[in-house]
């Protein structure tokens, strides 16, 4: 038997704080917020696995929905987020142009940035690492807006482009099938998904 639907849902809103590395930023109170009504969505009641990346938003985001649905969270720590440490804390207008280079140059380190080239086979191998196991139940994996996009670019057959990142704000999921690994929807908020 096999997992019947994969979901990868990226961390909602964060508390930034330039002071404090980004892997190690929390969810704020509206990201909380946003997560505790998700974990109790019936969408998500045949979930037996919740892998999520090592940094703190991804963890307290998995945590919410696995306390509810009472799963144990597995922790991969290569799932992280594109390493961008080189630059660290840019400023909303500087961070978006930077990621604007990083998808459309896929081939070079921006600002000495991970290669969005590099940072998709790692994502794409972290999930199938996990799908190989070919347990029962859904999958979700709870990570990163840019390595989330960099995974459904590889699963949905599209070249590496930020068209095809998720929208402002975070807390959005896409969704495949195990078998197959077919598109079942792009990115929705997470609000959306069992609406």
């Amino acid at each position: 038997m096999t997992a019947d639907i994969v979901r990868y849902l990226t961390h909602p809103q964060v508390q930034i704080d330039p002071a404090v590395p980004v892997p190690q930023w929390g969810l704020s109170p509206t990201g909380r917020t946003r997560t505790e009504a998700l974990a109790s969505a019936g969408w998500l009641e045949n979930t037996t696995q919740i892998i999520s990346s090592g940094e703190r938003k991804a963890i307290e985001t998995a945590g919410i929905i696995a306390g509810r649905l009472g799963v144990m969270i597995e922790i991969r720590e290569a799932m992280h987020e594109n390493d961008r440490s080189a630059t660290g804390f840019l400023k909303p207008a500087e961070f978006e142009q930077v990621a604007d280079q990083f998808f459309a140059e896929p081939h070079l380190s921006v600002r000495g940035w991970e290669r969005a080239i590099d940072a998709q086979a790692r994502i794409v191998r972290e999930a199938e690492e996990v799908l190989a196991r070919d347990r029962p139940g859904d999958v979700l994996f709870v990570g990163h807006g840019a390595v989330g996009t960099l995974l459904f670019c590889h699963t949905a057959g599209h070249l590496i482009d930020r068209v095809h990142d998720q929208t402002a704000g975070g807390g959005n999921c896409f969704a495949f099938s195990r078998e197959g690994r077919r598109v079942l929807h792009g990115w929705r908020r997470m609000e959306e998904i069992g609406a």
